[in-house]
């Protein structure tokens, strides 16, 4: 049985998500909104570009929990808002994410809150992501 402790930060995660994985991503889940991969329906809309998945975001994120914690099915709870774009140029580079984590409460029952920062441009880009963790 594993042990957490409150304020033990969890290594940090940086992705960087090209238009090929996304358009991919999209493919795979389904979801073919021109705004995961066409420029031009994507700034008719107002977006500044074509964006990536909040769910493809959310679930880097829980990557990086579940990497942590060895085992996935110790993951009991995951949840967040979108608050920003991830914007996606079509280039080799694609834009980088940036994600951390810590300990924020450990609960008598051993299991803990994990809260999540996800960053892109240096602005967060989910908002109150937090894991239920199971020991």
């Amino acid at each position: 049985m594993s042990t957490f402790t409150a304020g033990e930060e969890l290594p940090p995660l940086s992705v960087r998500v090209t238009r090929e994985q996304l358009v991919r991503y999209a493919g795979a889940s389904l979801d073919f909104n021109p705004i995961h991969w066409n420029e031009e329906f994507a700034r008719s809309v107002g977006l500044p570009d074509v964006i990536g998945h909040g769910m493809l975001t959310m679930a880097l994120g829980a990557r990086m929990i579940t990497d942590w914690l060895g085992d996935p099915g110790r993951l009991a709870e995951y949840f967040t808002r979108f608050t920003r774009p991830v914007v996606v140029p079509n280039d080799t580079e694609g834009a980088l994410v940036e994600f951390s984590a810590k300990v924020a409460k450990v609960n008598e029952d051993g299991t803990a809150r994990v809260d999540v920062t996800a960053k892109f441009d240096g602005k967060s880009v989910l908002g109150k992501a937090q894991a239920i963790v199971r020991p």
